[in-house]
C-alpha cells in the first residue's frame, strides 16, 4: 500500500505555468505557504516542449516574457539573470534577437526549478486521478491526488498546469503504435528508428509543428522521402502585427474576460492565425528553399499535398495506407508509407484529468473565475486552479508564455485573499463559463 502525505498546495506539472506559480509563491506569499507547497512532475527533468526541442527551433515569444519579468522585473528568477548566472549574457546580447532558442528556454526552466529556495519540485511523480475531499457536511475541504506508484497526496489547494492532451485524429487511432508519432513525442520516438532505412514518411498538418517535423525528419532519417499533407491551400505565416500582438498583453485578459460572448468569439476567430495554423516566417522560407532545390536537382524526394483530407488509414502488413480525398475535386487516391508524423496539435476540450475531476464534483460544466479558480457548487474551504486551458474565457494568450508571470500572481493573490475563509466561495460574482466537453 502506498504512502500518504499532506501539503497545503499541490501543483501538478513542472511546466512553465507552475514554475511561474512557484516563483510567485516564494516572492509574494509567506514562508509557511511556500514551504508547504509542492510541484510534481512525471518526467525526471524539467523540459519545455520536450518532444520538439529541435536544435535550431526558436521561441516565437520575447525573452522578456519569461516566468517573472512582466510581474517583477527585478526578480532573481528572470531569464536575463539566468543568462548571467551561466555566463551566456554577453553572447545572447550579441545575437541581437528577442527570441531565444527553444533549447535555452528549456534550460532556463530547469535552472528556475533548481533555484527555488522554498517550494519543492519532485520528479518521477505521475498523477493518476484527483478527487475532492469533503467534510461531514459535504463541503469541499481540499483534494486527494493519487499517483501512479500508489501513493497519495492531500492538499487544500490544487493547481493543474499539466497542459492539454495530444490530439490524434480518429483515422490514425487504430494504427500500430510504432507507425505513428505525435509531435509531442517526436524526438524520443524518432531516435528509435534506424537511420539507414529509406522510410516513406507522411507528415500530417500544415502548421508550425508539422513543418518542423517535415524539416527535421530529413536530418533525423537521412534517406527518407517525406510527404506533407494538409487541408489548407498552402503553408502560410503567422499574422503578427504589433497591433494584434497587444492582445497578448496580460492587461488584455481583463478586457477579454468582461467581453460579451459574441465579442469573445470574434476576437478568437480573428486572432487564430496569430497562434495557430501558421508558421514562423523563417521556417516557411526554409521549406520553400528545400522544395525549390529538390526540384532543381531532380531528386523529387520532398512533396507537399494541399487541400487534402486523410479520410481513412489502415495497416497493410509492412506499410500504412492513407486514403486521401482531394477537397477541390472529391477525387480519392491513396498514399502508402512507413511512418506517420502527426502535427495535429492538442485536444481543444479540457484535459482528461480536469474532466474526471469535474465529474467527481458533479459539475455539469467547468467554470472558472477571473483568477482561474474552478467553481465548485456549495461551500468550499479548498480551491482548485486551472492554468493554460482557459482560452475561451481569458483569451488567446492563455496557453502561452505571454501571461504566465501575471497569471501566477493572480492565483497566489486569490489564495492569500481567501486562505482564512471557511464559508461559501467569495468570488461568485466574477464567475464565467469555460466551454466544457
Amino acid at each position: 500500500m502506498g504512502t500518504h502525505r499532506d501539503v497545503e498546495l499541490l501543483a501538478i506539472g513542472a511546466g512553465p505555468a507552475n514554475l511561474a506559480l512557484a516563483i510567485a509563491i516564494e516572492e509574494l506569499a509567506g514562508d509557511d505557504l511556500a514551504r508547504d507547497s509542492l510541484v510534481i512532475e512525471q518526467a525526471d527533468t524539467v523540459s519545455w516542449q520536450r518532444g520538439m526541442l529541435l536544435p535550431e527551433a526558436q521561441s516565437q515569444v520575447s525573452f522578456l516574457k519569461d516566468l517573472v519579468t512582466l510581474r517583477n522585473p527585478r526578480s532573481r528568477f528572470s531569464f536575463v539573470n539566468y543568462l548571467h548566472s551561466v555566463g551566456q549574457l554577453s553572447e545572447f546580447i550579441n545575437m541581437g534577437s528577442f527570441w531565444p532558442y527553444r533549447l535555452e528556454i528549456s534550460k532556463y526552466f530547469q535552472w528556475v526549478a533548481n533555484s527555488l529556495a522554498k517550494v519543492r519540485v519532485e520528479y518521477r511523480r505521475r498523477c493518476g486521478t484527483v478527487e475532492p475531499r469533503r467534510d461531514a457536511n459535504g463541503a469541499v475541504t481540499g483534494w486527494l491526488t493519487r499517483l501512479s506508484d500508489g501513493s497519495t497526496i492531500g492538499s487544500r489547494y490544487l493547481v493543474v498546469g499539466a497542459g492539454r492532451d495530444p490530439f490524434v485524429p480518429t483515422e490514425f487511432a487504430t494504427l500500430p503504435a510504432h507507425r505513428v508519432v505525435h509531435s509531442s513525442d517526436y524526438l524520443p520516438r524518432i531516435s528509435q528508428y534506424p537511420k539507414d532505412v529509406p522510410y516513406r514518411v507522411a507528415v500530417i498538418g500544415g502548421a508550425q509543428s508539422a513543418a518542423e517535423m517535415f524539416d527535421a525528419v530529413q536530418r533525423d532519417l537521412p534517406g527518407c522521402r517525406p510527404t506533407m499533407i494538409m487541408r489548407s491551400i498552402g503553408l502560410k505565416t503567422y499574422e503578427n502585427s504589433r497591433f494584434t500582438n497587444e492582445l497578448y498583453f496580460p492587461s488584455a485578459v481583463d478586457d477579454f474576460f468582461t467581453a460579451r460572448p459574441e465579442a469573445r468569439e470574434q476576437i478568437l476567430r480573428e486572432m487564430h492565425i496569430t497562434n495557430y495554423s501558421g508558421l514562423a516566417p523563417e521556417m516557411l522560407e526554409k521549406l520553400y528553399r528545400q522544395l525549390y532545390l529538390d526540384r532543381l536537382t531532380g531528386e523529387h524526394r520532398l512533396r507537399i499535398v494541399t487541400m487534402t483530407d486523410v479520410t481513412a488509414a489502415c495497416d497493410d502488413g509492412d506499410e500504412v495506407v492513407l486514403e486521401l480525398t482531394d477537397r477541390r475535386t472529391g477525387a480519392v487516391d491513396e498514399l502508402r508509407c512507413d511512418l506517420v508524423l502527426l502535427g495535429t496539435g492538442f485536444v481543444r476540450q479540457m484535459p482528461a484529468l480536469v474532466r474526471s475531476l469535474a465529474n467527481s464534483l458533479g459539475l455539469s460544466r467547468i467554470d472558472v473565475t477571473r483568477n482561474y479558480r474552478l467553481r465548485v457548487d456549495g461551500p468550499v474551504t479548498g480551491a482548485c486552479y486551472l492554468q493554460g486551458v482557459n482560452e475561451a474565457t481569458h483569451g488567446i494568450a492563455d496557453s502561452l508564455l505571454s501571461v504566465l508571470a501575471v497569471r501566477a500572481s493572480d492565483i497566489v493573490e486569490d489564495i492569500l485573499a481567501n486562505r482564512d475563509t471557511d464559508g461559501a466561495e467569495p468570488m461568485a460574482a466574477h464567475l464565467a463559463p469555460v466551454h466544457a466537453s
